[in-house]
């Protein structure tokens, strides 16, 4: 039997704590106190929202996550849904829904709205009374949440402001109506989102490109983990003058990118690439200087010449 189609604007629906979920907080590496910030805001609306309800400034339920591509948003917020279920696993369990804010495409004036408000306003609520405690995780939330004081008069200007009040008010009737639900956002562009979704926020993590120190951790935890499955290069990654050699020649490189470091080095030799047990730390210097060369200073391209 086929699996039953989800809403409109749904990508997944999961119930947690799941062990194929199971990973990505862990592998994730942000500098201290930001994980824990982020886990503690969350598990503060789902353990604790009913009783805050009736404080003068409640929780709204929204978690922002903005910063660059390849800074972890989407890994976080996947990963804190885990890390939050595991963590009120005695009292029931989290259904985990995510939105596509890309399911809306729409010319028609006022589609937008009637498409969101039905998703914030029937479906979210729908499934978040399936069990005591709901995430819900929404990718580039900017796309459908766009700063109305900036939106081009030239691109249905209307719609664009009637799809963000429909979010805004789904969002403020689910915390109404689900004090143990949470939203948490991402966005590459925070400028790009509507003030009122920003003033809403219980917390704004504003994720940038790592520094070297952080580098240095992802490096070294990419190298342990290929070590798990070639033995021998537990000594690479326990290298840690390695590791920090390669963070200082790494600047600008997001956490995506220096995850696929050991792996270019590897794919840069068909031999070793055969056999990953023989990578040496020049081959990862060398993926360095040939990443940093074609990043920044491409060589020119020859035109492919007709045959005449």
């Amino acid at each position: 039997m086929s699996a039953p189609a989800l809403p409109q604007g749904v990508r997944g629906v999961h119930a947690l704590p799941a062990d194929h979920h199971e990973g990505p907080w862990d592998a994730i590496i942000t500098p201290p106190g930001v994980k824990e910030r982020i886990l503690g805001t969350v598990l503060l609306r789902l353990l604790h929202g009913p009783r805050l309800a009736t404080l003068a400034g409640p929780l709204h339920g929204l978690v922002v996550l903005a910063g660059p591509p390849g800074t972890g948003k989407t890994t976080l917020a996947q990963g804190v849904a885990q890390a939050a279920a595991l963590a009120v696993a005695s009292r029931g369990a989290t259904t985990l829904v995510e939105i596509d804010p890309h399911a809306f495409p729409s010319d028609m004036l006022g589609e937008s709205q009637r498409n969101i408000s039905r998703l914030m306003g029937e479906t979210v609520p729908e499934l978040a009374a399936r069990r005591p405690h709901t995430v819900v995780v929404i990718d580039e939330v900017e796309s459908f949440a766009v700063r109305r004081s900036s939106a081009s008069f030239e691109t249905n200007p209307v719609d664009v402001h009637r799809a963000t009040d429909a979010v805004l008010a789904g969002m403020d009737a689910a915390a109404a109506s689900h004090p143990r639900l949470v939203f948490v956002v991402t966005t590459n562009f925070v400028d790009a989102l509507d003030e009122a979704v920003i003033s809403r926020a219980d917390l704004l993590v504003e994720l940038s490109l790592p520094d070297v120190e952080t580098r240095a951790r992802i490096i070294a935890d990419s190298l342990a983990e290929l070590a798990l499955h070639w033995h021998s290069l537990a000594g690479l990654a326990q290298n840690e003058e390695v590791h920090r050699g390669l963070a200082k020649r790494t600047e600008g490189w997001d956490g995506r990118r220096l995850r696929k470091l050991a792996l270019g080095a590897i794919a840069r030799n068909p031999a070793i690439a055969a056999d990953p047990s023989g990578l040496a730390a020049g081959a990862l210097e060398a993926e360095v200087d040939s990443y940093t060369l074609w990043r920044f200073s491409p060589a020119p391209r020859p035109c492919a010449q007709e045959k005449e």
